[in-house]
């Protein structure tokens, strides 16, 4: 019988393999970096760990679409255990996927949980949380997957993965206190990895779109309300590619082709934002005007909307962007 490779497509063998290859041998060798009980080697570890992380993440973002395998099972179980290392194994995979496929169906940016009201009704809090993301410390991300961890004990619907929750974290909290023992600060630098990988997505998905924030359980709660667009979508969808940003988040950057055929696989979006758009700007955000954004507005946690940014993207200094809506903190 013929040998059928479990890849969807052919030209994707070697990408997803190299893609995957790096995911999981990164976080690997970012561990025993870690571990070492040198300072500069587990510096080293914790960047190498957040590129690992990063990688694993925009992965199980291909999961979610079917871009890699052909069978949708392997896919699933791919972004299932990719989830150990990104963090998302307090969910189900399918959550995740139903949330991001009803980002694109519906046009919104949901959320299964909202942060803003619970640091609105603690002054004490968002103080706090203002504290924290002046010094550069992602605390919304945090609360965003603090949020996921703690859904079981908090909503109805989330009541039976109680007890998964209680041993995925039992688990996690091992692998921590096992880095402590082998040298004491190791926790310290995984912990700094992970800050660095919630800022990689955090600005990646602050300035994607400039969609209503929709808070949604299930998809059952949008009965009757009214899609906006694939017009809407365009002009509400914004690229912001970067040269070495491409390669950790691979090419996620080019969101307007991704949106245009969510089925394309990373490594054709390039080509096909080339196809579409040519050397035109439109809907293309200077890496620069949003990285000093993002400095700009890291304590504006309460924003009410996303801003502004001008008709050809050519500064994009009013544009605040999102926080707190990763694809990977749905339930």
């Amino acid at each position: 019988m013929k040998f059928q490779s479990p890849f969807r497509d052919a030209d994707g063998v070697r990408p997803n393999a190299v893609a995957i290859g790096s995911a999981v041998a990164g976080y690997a060798v970012a561990l025993a970096l870690i571990a070492t009980g040198s300072v500069v080697a587990a510096a080293a570890g914790a960047l190498l760990l957040a590129v690992s992380l990063t990688v694993s993440a925009y992965l199980i973002h291909e999961c979610a679409h079917g871009t890699l395998f052909r069978r949708p099972e392997h896919n699933a179980r791919l972004g299932a255990a990719l989830g150990w290392l990104a963090g998302t194994c307090y969910a189900p995979f399918e959550a995740l996927r139903e949330k991001h496929l009803m980002h694109h169906a519906e046009r919104i940016d949901c959320v299964s949980f909202d942060y803003r009201p619970l640091l609105s009704s603690s002054p004490r809090l968002l103080r706090w949380v203002a504290l924290l993301e002046h010094a550069y410390i992602p605390a919304v991300d945090l609360i965003m997957h603090a949020a996921v961890i703690t859904a079981p004990f908090r909503l109805e619907r989330c009541r039976g993965r109680r007890r998964a929750v209680a041993a995925v974290l039992g688990l996690r909290l091992l692998q921590l206190c096992g880095l402590g023992l082998i040298w004491l600060p190791a926790p310290a630098f995984y912990a700094l990895g992970y800050m660095l990988f919630l800022h990689v997505m955090r600005y990646m998905d602050a300035y994607q779109h400039s969609y209503e924030l929709v808070v949604v359980g299930d998809r059952t709660e949008l009965a009757g309300r009214v899609r906006p667009t694939r017009q809407f979508e365009e002009l509400h969808t914004y690229s912001n590619p970067a040269p070495l940003l491409n390669l950790v988040t691979l090419n996620f950057g080019y969101h307007n082709a991704h949106h245009h055929r969510p089925a394309e696989p990373w490594y054709r979006l390039p080509a096909l934002h080339r196809e579409l758009y040519g050397d035109a700007r439109a809907n293309t955000l200077p890496f620069l005007s949003l990285l000093r954004n993002y400095h700009r507005n890291r304590v504006r946690i309460l924003l009410g909307d996303y801003g502004v940014t001008d008709a050809r993207c050519e500064d994009a200094l009013a544009f605040q962007g999102a926080l707190g809506v990763s694809f990977l903190t749905q339930f």
